[in-house]
């Protein structure tokens, strides 16, 4: 019977441990998955030193510029310049009608003339004791009055022409012939271009970092892509109570008149130090609200194959200034590491990657956009 027990154990065995394994391998848990890598560019952390600037927005100011304006009343009677016409110091604008005040200085020179002769006469019966003192004293100051009328004459007909008070462009023309001005009218501008100023203003907080013969580089929209150079001419020794804020000149070379008074313009002041810093494309950095990071390439010995793969590395790193495409990293990524520049958002701890640069962005700390 126990033979017969033991025959059947044995034929339930053949038939059931089979099954049993053929079942137990469908139930048993598959193989980790491995996701397949990930295609990235890349490019190494540098070591360079950046400039340190100060920018500021400001504004084109003339060396010297002036709104000539009438000095007396009287008729526009010529008209000696043209709209944007370059002139000297001194070549005349703009003359009035000086008729009635020639007239009057005529008569003011004879009156002077006769006063003269009397003068002279009193002064010579005063040497010979023929006539009292108190009568050349009469005499001379009668002279000496008709001469100041002349000159008064003479500077009211020389306000009537308007003159140039320095060498520079004038604008466009105000007046007209034939047309009466009183005084304080507008005729013309007059501005000098070259030099021309810009003026700006830095926080206090700065103030330490500019001084006189500094470099300054200034931009503006009208004149894209032009980078004009200059120094730091002059510095106000007061700030602004309001703003707390000091005002700054630099003066730019200005031989085309390329540049106008009144445009609006950047500054950037270039400071003598420069700053050492370790800089990676901007492109490298994972922006997240929980901090940035960066994924650094390493060479790893693959488990299974035992070939060397590359792996993303995530580091939280700390940032400094950006300039043109590149910011620079202040804690975190070491000089001539490998980080990711493209597809970061793909990547995660140990993630492996393939390093495909044949489309890979040329990064610039001046970077010119064709369209702009």
């Amino acid at each position: 019977m126990l033979k017969k027990f033991a025959i059947g154990l044995a034929v339930l065995a053949i038939f059931i441990v089979p099954i049993l394994l053929i079942k137990g391998r469908q139930f048993a848990p598959p193989p980790p998955f491995e996701f397949p890598p990930e295609v990235v560019t890349s490019a190494n952390a540098v070591s360079g030193e950046w400039e340190q600037l100060i920018r500021a927005v400001g504004s084109l100011r003339a060396d010297h510029g002036v709104m000539i304006s009438s000095e007396g009343q009287g008729t526009v009677k010529h008209i000696a310049f043209e709209s944007g016409q370059i002139v000297k110091q001194g070549d005349l604008l703009v003359a009035l009608d000086t008729d009635v005040e020639r007239a009057q200085l005529a008569a003011a020179e004879a009156r002077a003339a006769l006063a003269l002769i009397n003068a002279t006469r009193a002064r010579e019966l005063l040497e010979r004791n023929a006539v009292a003192k108190s009568e050349y004293d009469a005499a001379d100051a009668a002279y000496k009055q008709t001469v100041a009328e002349v000159a008064s004459l003479q500077a009211q007909i020389d306000k009537k022409s308007m003159r140039a008070p320095f060498a520079g462009r004038t604008g466009i023309r105000l007046v007209n012939l034939g047309q009466f001005l009183d005084r304080g009218n507008p005729i013309v501008t007059l501005q000098s271009l070259d030099p021309i100023h810009v003026d700006f203003a830095v926080p206090q907080q700065r103030l330490a970092d500019i001084r006189t013969g500094t470099l300054a580089r200034v931009t503006t929209d009208a004149r894209p892509g032009v980078v004009y150079e200059g120094r730091i001419t002059a510095i106000s020794p007061e700030v602004d109570a309001v703003t707390r804020s000091v005002r700054v000149q630099v003066t730019l070379a200005n031989a085309g008149e390329e540049l106008s008074p009144g445009l609006f313009v950047n500054v950037e002041v270039v400071s003598p130090e420069r700053l050492p810093v370790v800089m990676v494309p901007a492109t490298a950095v994972y922006y997240q609200s929980y901090g940035d990071s960066i994924f650094v390439l390493k060479e790893v010995k693959d488990e299974k194959t035992g070939a060397l793969v590359k792996r993303a590395e995530q580091r939280f790193v700390r940032l400094g200034a950006t300039r043109g495409d590149f910011v620079a990293v202040t804690e975190g990524v070491a000089p001539g590491e490998e980080v990711a520049t493209s597809g970061v958002f793909k990547l995660g701890n140990g993630t492996a990657v393939i390093v495909d640069n044949t489309l890979a962005p040329n990064p610039s700390l001046n970077p010119r956009p064709n369209n702009s």
